[in-house]
C-alpha cells in the first residue's frame, strides 16, 4: 500500500482532497485484505496499527478547516469500519473452509502413550513372584554408613570391596561431629542387619534397591539394580534356600531355564554359593556375554553367625539364607529378551524401549 504521508503537509488540506485520500487508503487496504492470506490479527496491525497509512492519515486531520473536522471525522469512522469488516469477513471465511473440510466422524489421533521403564516393569514382576510365597518388600538406604554395609556384614578393614577403586565412599560427620564414611551402597545387603534390628521374627524380607560400583562393561553398569532377600527362622537349611531359587528361576526366567550354584566365598554368609543361569543369548553355547554358557546372577548362602550376632539375633535359636542378584542381569537372561550388552537399558534409545 502507498503511504500517502510520507512527507507531512503542514499547509492546510481542503476537505475534499483530505476525503478523497481517505477513500484511496480504503481502497488500498480493501485490496490488501482480498490478496492476502495473512491471519487476521496480523491485517488489524498492518491496516489500522499506529504505523498504518490510515493512522497516519488521522493524525492530520487537524490540517482541515475546523468546520469540516466533524464531517471528515464521520468519514474517517466509516473508513475504518469498512476495513474491520472486511478483515472479519475474511477470518470468518477462512474459519469456514477450515469446517468444510473437517469430518467430524473420522476417529481422532490418539497421542502417544509412554509405558514403565523395562527395569521398572522387572523390579515389579520379582516383586510380585516373592509375594506369593510370603516375603515382604522392604526399603533400607541408598546411601548408608560403612557399618552397615560392610562392617556387620563381617567384612575386615582390608577387604578388595572395601576399596575405594570399587566403592563410592562419602566423608560425612555423625551427631558427635566424628568423620565416618558412608558409602553409595555397593549391594542391597546393608538391609540385612538393619531388618534384624526390627527385632521382629521370623523375617521373610526382600529389598530392591539401586546399588552403586566402580565398573561398566557388557555385564556392568556403575548403577544397577539388586534384589536382596532374607530369611530368618528356626531350623532353616541350604534346602530351603535351593527351594527358593529354583522356584524363582522357574517364575521368572520360565520352567526350561536350568539353573546351578556352586561353592564360593563371601564374608557374610557361611556356606556360601554363586547362582548361575543358563544364557538366554546363546542357550549355553557361549558368547560375549556369558563366555561359557552360564551367566552369574549373584551369590547366596546361610548367614553367617557373625552378622547374625551383629543384628541382635540369638544364634543358639535362629538361622536363616540370604541371596543378592543383579535386577538388570536376570532381565538380560528372561527369555526371548537377546540382550547382550547391560548398557542398552540405560541408553534411552526409544526404539529399544518400546520393544519392551
Amino acid at each position: 500500500m502507498t503511504d500517502r504521508t510520507d512527507t507531512p503537509n503542514q499547509e492546510p488540506i481542503p476537505t475534499p482532497n483530505f476525503i478523497g485520500m481517505l477513500i484511496e487508503c480504503q481502497e488500498d487496504a480493501l485490496a490488501v485484505i482480498a490478496d492476502s492470506n495473512k491471519a487476521a490479527d496480523v491485517l488489524r496491525i498492518e491496516l489500522l496499527g499506529a504505523k498504518s497509512s490510515l493512522s497516519k492519515l488521522t493524525r492530520q486531520i487537524r490540517l482541515v478547516p475546523d468546520a469540516d473536522r466533524a464531517q471528515v471525522g464521520t468519514v474517517v469512522n466509516d473508513v475504518k469500519k469498512s476495513i474491520i469488516d472486511a478483515i472479519n469477513k475474511k477470518g470468518a471465511s477462512k474459519i469456514n473452509d477450515l469446517r468444510s473440510s473437517f469430518d467430524p466422524t473420522m476417529p481422532g489421533i490418539r497421542p502417544p502413550e509412554g509405558h514403565l521403564h523395562i527395569v521398572t516393569q522387572a523390579i515389579e514382576e520379582i516383586t510380585r513372584i516373592f509375594e506369593r510365597i510370603s516375603f515382604i518388600r522392604v526399603r533400607h538406604p541408598e546411601v548408608d554408613w560403612d557399618w552397615y554395609a560392610f562392617g556387620a556384614l563381617n567384612m575386615p578393614a582390608n577387604h578388595p570391596a572395601r576399596d575405594e577403586w570399587e566403592t563410592f565412599f562419602l566423608e560425612t560427620r555423625d551427631k558427635k561431629q566424628a568423620t565416618r564414611k558412608m558409602v553409595l551402597t555397593p549391594h542391597t545387603s546393608n538391609g540385612q542387619v538393619r531388618e534384624m534390628e526390627k527385632k521382629k521374627l521370623p523375617i521373610r524380607m526382600i529389598n530392591i534397591a539401586k546399588c552403586y560400583r566402580r565398573q561398566i562393561d557388557v555385564s556392568h553398569t556403575p548403577m544397577f539394580h539388586q534384589f536382596e532377600g532374607l530369611y530368618i527362622d528356626r531350623n532353616v537349611s541350604i534346602g530351603h534356600l535351593k527351594g527358593v531359587l529354583d522356584y524363582f528361576v522357574k517364575q521368572f526366567f520360565g520352567p526350561e531355564r536350568k539353573a546351578r550354584i556352586r561353592p564360593f566365598h563371601f564374608q557374610f554368609t557361611e556356606p556360601s554359593f554363586e547362582v548361575d543361569i543358563s544364557c538366554g543369548v546363546c542357550n549355553g553355547a557361549g558368547c560375549k556375554l556369558c563366555k561359557q554358557g552360564w551367566l552369574e546372577l549373584g551369590g547366596a548362602g546361610m548367614v553367617h553367625p557373625a552378622v547374625l550376632t551383629n543384628g541382635g539375633i540369638d544364634t543358639t535359636k535362629y538361622n536363616g539364607f540370604a541371596f543378592g542378584w543383579g535386577v538388570e542381569r536376570c532381565f538380560m537372561m528372561k527369555a526371548g529378551t537377546h540382550l547382550d550388552d547391560i548398557r542398552l537399558l540405560y541408553s534411552n534409545d526409544v526404539r529399544f524401549l518400546r520393544q519392551f
